[in-house]
């Protein structure tokens, strides 16, 4: 899964990096209105992070142009503003949440979970395909009730073709999904790291698509 940070206050925006790269997302950040409108119009994310007041071009601008031009992506909008008005605003311009700073870390992790887990569709946290249980917030997979440890990336890659099984997953989709923006996309990283959960799991369990891509089976 993959997040943007939007953050001007350069200790916040790292600890917010820090915080969600330990919860194995992967991180993008961005420091002003104008930086983050453009990553949201060029890159895939799972969730947003965005403070409203950015220099250059203040969030909730930056809200509007996304929505006006139809990005779907969960925003949850983290500021230092606290009134009832400027909650209602942020939301009617497009936000899926708010939190108010100062605000705890696992608050956090907790609503972009939430919002994530209700973009793809499900109301629980833990994701079930046949012998694969999966529960993104608390980072723990089990195949055959038999606990399973994954490195980060394969836990990206697993979680993200369990969230959407029974569909065909690009190659290109997933490394949109997996990756932050400055990490270095070898074309063949993906199938390194499907090939490592296979042995971990079942050769079987995820399939691939020759020349389209990889696909998770319900059931």
């Amino acid at each position: 899964m993959r997040v943007l940070v939007v953050e001007d206050h350069s200790n916040l925006s790292a600890q917010l990096s820090a915080a969600l790269t330990q919860a194995r997302f992967a991180v993008d950040r961005a420091a002003d209105g104008e930086e983050a409108l453009f990553l949201g119009q060029t890159e895939a994310y799972d969730a947003i992070v965005l403070d409203l007041g950015l220099p250059q071009l203040d969030g909730l601008s930056v809200l509007r142009q996304w929505r006006r031009e139809n990005l779907i992506v969960p925003v949850l909008i983290l500021t230092a503003r606290d009134s009832w008005t400027e909650k209602v605003t942020g939301l009617n311009a497009g936000a899926d949440d708010y939190l108010a700073k100062p605000f705890a870390m696992d608050e956090l992790l907790a609503r972009l979970h939430a919002l994530i887990r209700r973009a793809a569709g499900r109301a629980r946290s833990d994701i079930i395909v046949g012998a694969l249980a999966l529960d993104a917030a608390a980072g723990t997979v089990s195949w055959h009730g038999a606990p399973v440890r994954l490195t980060g990336l394969e836990f990206r890659t697993l979680t993200y073709l369990a969230q959407h099984a029974g569909r065909l997953i690009s190659k290109t989709e997933l490394t949109e999904h997996l990756y932050a923006q400055d990490f270095d996309r070898d074309s063949n990283t993906v199938e390194v790291v499907i090939g490592r959960i296979r042995r971990k799991l079942d050769a079987e369990f995820i399939e691939t698509v020759r020349g389209q891509g990889y696909k998770i089976s319900h059931g």
